[in-house]
C-alpha cells in the first residue's frame, strides 16, 4: 500500500529544507535521495512523459529505484511559459536546487544561479558537472570516461586492461561531495543570510579518490602499479579458496593478530618463529607462507572457518555478490534495507529491499518510507501548495503543461 505522500519525509535532521532537483541518471539523483533520507522535502521535476531513466534496461535498471525513493515528483513541461513559471514559484519557495545537466541547459531556460538567486537570494543551488572550472570545463563525461581518465581505472584492471569499478562510485561519490558542498552553504547561510552556487564533478572526484595513490608515488619513489598485481604491505591479505569452491578474503595486518591467527588456527610453530616474527619477515615468507595458509584453510567449511576468523578478531569476508546482500542478516537486523514497490515497467508492484543511508544517529537510523514516486504522482498536491485550484489544475492538465500518475 502506497504511504501518503506527506510521510515520505519524516524526522530527519533535515526536516523543513525544501530541495527541488532538476536530474536524471545517477549523480544529480544521488544528492537528491541523500538529502531526502536525512528528511529533507525533495521535489523531484520530470520532463513530461517522466525521466528516461525510468525505462533504462541492462546495468541502468537499478538507477531510477535506487537513486529516487523519498522523493515527490512533479511532471511538467518546462519549455511551456507557463510550466517553466510553476517551477520558477516552486523554486523561490525553495532552500536547495539540485541539476545535473549539460552544461547551458539549465541557463537556456532561465533557471541558472545568476537568474533564480536574485529572486531568492538564500537560495543554494548545485550543479553536478563532469569537470570544474578550467580547460575541460565543457567536455561532457560520464562516470566511466573519467574513471578512465583519472586512473581508477587503471588501478583497477590487471596491467594493460583498464578496467571501471563495478559500480557508478564517480556518480555517487561525486553526488555526496555535491552533498558535503551543499550542507556546508546551509551551515554558512546561518551566518551570512545567503546561499551559493556549489559544483562537484566527476573527473575532481576521481582525482581525489586516486590522490592516495600520487601520494604513494611520492613517497616511494615509484608509480603504483595495478592493485591487481601491487605487491601488498602485508603478508596475509590474499582471497583462500575453499573445497566447496567458496572464496573468503582474510587481512593479517599486524604482529598481535599474527599472533591471534596463530593460536587460534593451533600453529604454535609459526608464532614462535623468529623468521616470522614480524609484518616484514612475513613478507619475506610470502613464498613459503602462503600455501601452507591456503592448504589450511582449503579443508575447512566456509561456517566454521568465518567462525574462527571472528573468534580471533581477524579481518575477513566470504566473497559475496550484491545479490547475496537481500538476505544478509546484519542489514536486515539494522535496519539496513528499506521495503520499496517498485512502479515502473514490467516490475512495477514488486516488492524489493533496498540499501538505506549508512548513516546512525544516536544508534538509530532515519526513518524514511522507502517510496517511489510515479511520474507525476505528486503533481496536483504541489500545485495546490502554490495556489492552484482544481480548476487550474483540469486546464494545464488539458493543456499539456502538467501530467500526473492518474
Amino acid at each position: 500500500m502506497r504511504k501518503p505522500a506527506e510521510e515520505q519525509s519524516r524526522g530527519g535532521p533535515l526536516t523543513g529544507l525544501k530541495v527541488i532537483e532538476f536530474t536524471h541518471m545517477v549523480m544529480g539523483p544521488t544528492v537528491g535521495a541523500i538529502l531526502a533520507g536525512l528528511g529533507a522535502d525533495v521535489t523531484k521535476v520530470e520532463p513530461m512523459g517522466g525521466d528516461k531513466t525510468r525505462k533504462l534496461r541492462g546495468s541502468g535498471a537499478g538507477y531510477f529505484a535506487m537513486f529516487n525513493r523519498n522523493k515527490r515528483s512533479l511532471q511538467i513541461d518546462l519549455k511551456n511559459p507557463e510550466g517553466l513559471g510553476i517551477a520558477k514559484q516552486l523554486i523561490n519557495g525553495a532552500d536547495i536546487v539540485v541539476e545535473n545537466f549539460r552544461q547551458g541547459t539549465m541557463a537556456k531556460l532561465g533557471l541558472d544561479f545568476d537568474n533564480l538567486h536574485r529572486a531568492n537570494p538564500r537560495l543554494i543551488y548545485c550543479s553536478l558537472k563532469g569537470f570544474l572550472s578550467g580547460p575541460y570545463e565543457n567536455r561532457v563525461a560520464l562516470d566511466e570516461v573519467t574513471q578512465m581518465m583519472g586512473g581508477l581505472a587503471y588501478m583497477t584492471g590487471p596491467p594493460g586492461q583498464p578496467l571501471r569499478a563495478g559500480s557508478s562510485v564517480i556518480d555517487i561519490t561525486g553526488g555526496m561531495f555535491g552533498v558535503i558542498g551543499i550542507l556546508s552553504a546551509v551551515e554558512e547561510r546561518h551566518h551570512t543570510g545567503l546561499g551559493k552556487q556549489v559544483t562537484s564533478a566527476l573527473f575532481e572526484t576521481t582525482a581525489y579518490l586516486v590522490g592516495q595513490h600520487m601520494a604513494q608515488q611520492v613517497v616511494s619513489g615509484q608509480a603504483p602499479p595495478p592493485m591487481s598485481v601491487r605487491q601488498s604491505a602485508w603478508a596475509v591479505y590474499d582471497i583462500f579458496t575453499l573445497a566447496s569452491g567458496e572464496q573468503v578474503f582474510v587481512g593479517i595486518v599486524s604482529d598481535q593478530l599474527w599472533q591471534r591467527f596463530c593460536k587460534e588456527f593451533e600453529r604454535p610453530d609459526w608464532g614462535s618463529d623468529p623468521g616470522l616474527e614480524t609484518n616484514a619477515d612475513r613478507v619475506a615468507a610470502r613464498e613459503r607462507l602462503l600455501p601452507d595458509i591456503r592448504s589450511m584453510f582449503e579443508v575447512i567449511p566456509m561456517d566454521q572457518l568465518c567462525e574462527r576468523l571472528e573468534r580471533a578478531g581477524l579481518p575477513f569476508a566470504p566473497i559475496n555478490s550484491p545479490s547475496n546482500l537481500f538476505d544478509d542478516p546484519h542489514l536486515n537486523a539494522s535496519g539496513g534495507l528499506d521495503e520499496t514497490t517498485l512502479v515502473d515497467g514490467d516490475q512495477a508492484g514488486l516488492s524489493a529491499k533496498l540499501p538505506t543511508l549508512p548513516i546512525q544517529f544516536d544508534n538509530t537510523r532515519v526513518a524514511t518510507s522507502g517510496q517511489l514516486p510515479g511520474a507525476g504522482e505528486h503533481s496536483q498536491d504541489i500545485l495546490k501548495e502554490l495556489g492552484y485550484s482544481q480548476d487550474d489544475l483540469q486546464r494545464l492538465r488539458s493543456e499539456g503543461v502538467i501530467a500526473t500518475d492518474d
